[in-house]
């Protein structure tokens, strides 16, 4: 399944005027892209599809390349983000189809011990019986995209020290966005491409009714479960429809029984035609991040430290929750959303830590970045800028190292359950105190829905036993660490460094009221005096905490006030070096628009075995077990044995296919991607990557990389065959066949 110095210090220290940022900014709006040399690699912003227009109608696009990059046309029109992942509009009904896996946390919402909707499955049979997505649940439709990197750059450049750089870009942030929100209904992002070489300002039309439609049971939707997790062969049926609704006047709006279905301008329609091996195929959607572009050096903390520590970490709460969840079934099924989310992110960590150990990764990444700097020490003067950014960027990756396992207990310690709720509280009764256009990012006027909806939801994922054996286990982190990283007030909160001190903290913890959904509540309209008066043990944290927390974040930020002098630097350099050899240069992905394309292919594994692009019916079956997760359900199996194909069969494979592998570059956030074909119809769903995929983020692969898509004929068969759903398959213009 697809997370410093002084005024006159980097920009006159190391050389660095405003003029030769600008002219560094100029290059990147100007465009130094390039179209890859090989097609299949590159996360391609919308701006970049005139240049890459070659290469998609040599891959085999029939759609013109103007209807392509129309952003609010047919196709990419009808391609949302859901805020972690991707989704479509496939209906004029405002329906949606997304990954089983992207619809889990709404799943599991609406899930209890006695009705669980992650075992059983869910299909509402009209409209009024969907089911709320949450509170939380967004639908975010795109509706403009504007470069604002001169303002940007600006702001950024007139700023006298690092701090003042990121406060700089912060303000400016927040009166664009101010601005593109003038109007209700929208929620407006501003995206940094290359370091914050380029700006561009989304705005999306921001759906807040959000409703479960159709998800088949976990049998279906998770087949495999962790262990077929990234692995090829895969027979999964990852796929769920939300429906979007608003107001009657056809604006965003909360939840409520008098809504209606939205009408998107869009949608997409079922292919007509069956996809095959070498066809060309294509995804829009909205990929997380990737680090291609990182330092040899970033690279080696990633290898070395980041991933192992936070997998170890994962493994061992994982066993807690398993552990408690055997004891309560209340916990295993509140935190399943969780657990699951954590299961994907160790599995790839380990999966790319062992990809980078078989390609030589070190070595690769390495090579690339002495050959860019060994570049610009042949240009002299002119590429002195770049190579004392570089050396800017080093320093600041020494500062961040050195508090590295500090920081990873805190944020997690703060970072679930009541103390999470009681640091965000205190820190919104603080922002309160200023005018909304100076409060932190997150504590505006903006933000206090989602807050909100945050702290009604919880109930449903929070147990106060598992959150306190969650906090043990933190504390138990926190009082290993080196005596230079420990922090005096959580020292002076815990009273003590052993399992005595541990014990008595978590049992004044149970004292407090915010695991109660109306006290979080009434906590959130409090002033910052009444916080500091509680005696909420949890509240008694935040409270002791907070000015230690505020001076690590203003650290962060003065720290990333160089950062966004030097990176955008150096990487125009990298960008600049790259051009001139004729390889891809696109932005790493940063959660934005991207379009990535190719065609459907098998591959090679490294032990010489040749996979084939498509999975079959038949080895579901051939796969079952009884047992999770291979627990096919029965309706399944007897289908499959019958040969019940509904009119689906592929008459080259001889029967209905499962999954497709195509060789297109994607990443976390692309889950629930449409598939398109050349003419721009709907062939599948994106939801995972092969295991020889996993180490692209950092290192790209062609020969190995493919995407994993669950095939439009198995959703369609599913819904007909195993879980029906008559009215959907009605409502996609593909009514069920016999």
């Amino acid at each position: 399944m697809l997370f410093v110095p002084q005024s006159e210090n980097v920009m006159s220290r190391h050389g660095i005027s405003p003029n030769l940022l600008a002219v560094a900014t100029v290059a990147f709006v100007a465009g130094v892209f390039s179209p890859a040399a090989s097609a299949v690699e590159g996360m391609w912003v919308p701006q970049q599809l005139p240049e890459i227009a070659g290469p998609l109608k040599t891959a085999g696009l029939k759609l013109t390349p103007k209807q392509l990059s129309d952003l609010t046309g047919d196709p990419l029109g009808a391609v949302v983000s859901l805020g972690g992942c991707t989704a479509s509009f496939v209906s004029p009904q405002g329906l949606v189809t997304t990954n089983h896996h992207c619809a889990y946390g709404a799943i599991q919402l609406n899930s209890t011990p006695e009705k669980n909707l992650i075992k059983d499955g869910f299909s509402a049979p009209t409209q009024a019986q969907e089911l709320s997505a949450g509170p939380n649940a967004r639908i975010y439709v795109l509706d403009r995209i504007d470069d604002v990197t001169t303002q940007v750059r600006a702001a950024i450049a007139a700023a006298p020290d690092a701090l003042s750089r990121t406060r700089a870009r912060d303000v400016i942030e927040k009166r664009l966005i101010a601005d593109c929100e003038a109007t209700p209904g929208y929620r407006c992002t501003l995206y940094s491409f290359f370091g914050g070489g380029t700006y561009r300002l989304f705005r999306n039309l921001e759906i807040k009714d959000v409703r479960l439609v159709y998800a088949p049971p976990g049998s279906v939707g998770n087949y495999g479960g962790e262990v077929d997790n990234w692995m090829w062969p895969r027979h999964t049926g990852d796929l769920a429809f939300y429906r979007a609704y608003v107001g009657r006047d056809g604006r965003p709006a909360a939840y409520s029984t008098d809504n209606v279905p939205y009408r998107p301008k869009q949608y997409l329609r079922i292919a007509d035609k069956p996809l095959a091996a070498g066809d060309f195929v294509m995804v829009a959607g909205y990929p997380g991040n990737t680090n291609r572009y990182a330092l040899a050096e970033e690279f080696a903390n990633t290898v070395d430290w980041t991933y192992p520590t936070i997998s170890r970490h994962n493994k061992a709460v994982v066993a807690l929750v398993d552990a408690e969840g055997r004891k309560v079934p209340d916990i295993a099924v509140k935190y399943a959303s969780i657990v699951r989310s954590w299961e994907n992110v160790l599995k790839n960590y380990d999966g790319q830590l062992e990809g980078f150990e078989r390609m030589g990764a070190s070595g690769i990444k390495e090579k690339q970045e002495q050959a860019v700097l060994s570049w610009l020490r042949k240009r002299g003067k002119a590429g002195t800028p770049a190579l004392e950014a570089y050396e800017t960027l080093r320093s600041l990756n020494v500062q961040t190292q050195a508090t590295r396992e500090r920081d990873l207990v805190l944020a997690r310690l703060g970072g679930n359950g009541v103390l999470s709720v009681a640091t965000q509280l205190y820190r919104l009764s603080i922002e309160r105190e200023k005018a909304d256009a100076d409060r932190e990012s997150g504590f505006q006027q903006r933000d206090l829905a989602g807050i909100e909806g945050s702290l009604r939801q919880m109930e449903r994922r929070y147990h106060p036993t598992m959150d306190r054996e969650m906090m043990r286990y933190w504390l138990e982190q926190y009082v290993r660490l080196p005596k230079e990283q420990r922090l005096q007030p959580l020292d002076a909160w815990l009273k003590g460094s052993d399992d005595k001190a541990i014990a008595a903290a978590l049992k004044s913890m149970s004292a407090s009221k915010l695991g109660n959904t109306d006290e979080r509540l009434r906590w959130m309209k409090a002033d910052r005096k009444e916080f500091e008066r509680s005696k909420d043990p949890a509240i008694r944290y935040a409270v002791a905490m907070m000015p230690t927390l505020l001076r690590l974040e203003e650290a962060r930020k003065s720290r990333a006030g160089d950062s966004m002098v030097a990176r955008p630097l150096f990487l125009q350099a990298v960008a600049e070096y790259k051009k001139s050899r004729g390889e891809a240069v696109y932005p790493d992905a940063n959660g934005s628009l991207r379009i990535t394309f190719g065609n459907v292919t098998g591959y090679t594994k490294r032990d010489g075995s040749r996979q084939k692009p498509f999975t079959l019916l038949e080895e579901v079956a051939a796969k079952a077990t009884g047992q999770e997760p291979f627990d096919a359900p029965q309706a399944q199996l007897e289908a499959i044995r019958a040969k019940r194909y509904g009119g689906l069969v592929d008459k080259k494979l001889g029967t209905v296919p499962v999954n497709f592998l195509s060789d297109l570059d994607i990443t976390g956030g692309n889950s629930g991607s449409p598939v398109l074909d050349a003419n721009g119809r709907l062939v599948g769903l994106a939801f995972d990557g092969n295991w020889e995929s996993v180490s692209s983020n950092w290192v790209f692969d062609p020969a190995v990389t493919r995407m994993i898509s669950v095939d439009q004929r198995y959703m369609r068969w599913i819904m007909q065959e195993v879980f029906p759903a008559p009215q959907l398959l009605q409502e996609l213009g593909v009514p069920a066949k016999k």
